[in-house]
């Protein structure tokens, strides 16, 4: 299933037709895949790595991947391992990496520090429930007006994860009652005691995808975070986070999220339907994942063709199944060796005017000599 280095330049050269980047110098460009490491990549993951990978080679730039390993309840090794076999077998090369964001956990914490200190945030320990409903009203909590000494000390206690550090979090100070209700004081720091795959348990608290995401876009060198137009609400927050922290700031544009009819796209979905036995594993090919699809008789091209189509489109949409079964069609056809196969015979026939057994040899492929021959046997009983 390999795509071949002509095809596949072919290809790059052809979608990066129908994509192009605000403010993109050739030679300058960096972007990024940060996959999650909780489950196999499926058909959406794969648009977004082959998004970003397109146009790094479209503007002779880099593309890095990134283990986004904030949330030691999900993160497994295997998980990670088959992600980095995946996309060799998707025919995706990174230039940098893999890199972790768990490598600049340091870095952040002195970051939330900051923020505390300049009364960008506090430390908030009101009930779940509570806190929803002050975010969904649009009022603030007691906790919002803390002093700068009460707000260190909580957040010592978090670090060290006591029973009363457990009780809080660490809200960023944007906004109570901005109609965007993803500007509402979001949550970037949560205790856990689940030991980190990486780090075990010299950590405590944990940065939230939205605070980590533009620190590590910003340090790492990432030029254009493309992101599926599901975080546009989520836009303003990354960049606030990146001006309160005084960050080079990257540049932010989307495209639309892949839907597929009658298919299950949740990652935690499809991790119930492994866990419980509904499929036989991640390379089912009834699942929507990578190997599930290759598995099928997708073939790699079909799928970079796929992507080709929907380019940078903005347009949500759910698209058909047909639409990948025409593609693939049109490039397993000219080169599918032909067989015959039989299935078992309950009752036996002779037939008359049949000599000996025979054998012959005939073309796999009737328009396409190069793939070879096969053997057919022909005789009287069946």
């Amino acid at each position: 299933f390999s795509v071949g280095l002509g095809l596949r330049h072919l290809f790059t050269k052809t979608m990066a037709s129908t994509m192009k980047l605000k403010n993109a110098k050739d030679g300058e460009v960096v972007t990024r895949f940060p996959p999650e490491a909780s489950g196999f990549i499926h058909i959406g993951h794969t648009k977004a790595a082959l998004v970003n990978y397109i146009l790094a080679q479209q503007y002779k730039g880099k593309m890095i991947l990134r283990f986004d390993d904030t949330n030691c309840d999900k993160e497994k090794h295997e998980y990670e391992e088959a992600i980095l076999q995946d996309l060799k077998t998707l025919g995706i090369k990174w230039d940098i990496g893999p890199t972790y964001t768990s490598d600049y956990f340091p870095q952040m914490l002195e970051m939330a520090e900051k923020m505390i200190h300049e009364d960008k945030a506090y430390c908030d320990d009101t009930p779940k429930e509570e806190m929803a409903k002050h975010r969904f009203d649009g009022t603030s909590t007691l906790c919002r007006s803390n002093s700068l000494e009460q707000n260190l000390k909580n957040w010592e206690e978090m670090k060290k994860a006591s029973p009363e550090g457990l009780r809080f979090c660490l809200r960023a100070k944007l906004s109570v009652d901005n109609p965007n209700k993803a500007l509402r004081d979001p949550v970037i720091y949560r205790c856990n005691l689940t030991p980190h795959p990486r780090h075990g348990d010299k950590y405590k608290v944990y940065p939230t995808y939205d605070f980590a995401c533009p620190i590590v876009d910003s340090v790492e060198g990432v030029t254009h975070a493309l992101r599926t137009s599901e975080y546009n609400d989520r836009n303003d927050q990354y960049k606030w986070m990146i001006k309160a922290l005084g960050l080079r700031a990257p540049s932010l544009d989307d495209f639309s999220r892949l839907n597929m009819e009658y298919t299950v796209m949740s990652k935690r979905k499809l991790t119930e339907f492994v866990n419980t036995g509904k499929v036989w594993g991640w390379d089912d090919p009834r699942m929507p994942t990578a190997r599930g699809l290759l598995r099928r008789g997708v073939h790699v091209q079909a799928l970079w063709e796929f992507v080709k189509v929907q380019g940078m489109s903005k347009v949500s949409n759910t698209m058909e199944w047909e639409k990948i079964w025409n593609l693939n069609k049109k490039i397993i056809d000219p080169i599918a060796p032909r067989y015959t196969a039989m299935d078992q015979f309950r009752i036996p026939t002779t037939m008359k005017g049949v000599d000996a057994v025979s054998r012959q040899q005939a073309l796999l492929h009737k328009k396409n000599p190069d793939i070879g021959s096969k053997e057919v046997t022909y005789g009287a009983k069946l």
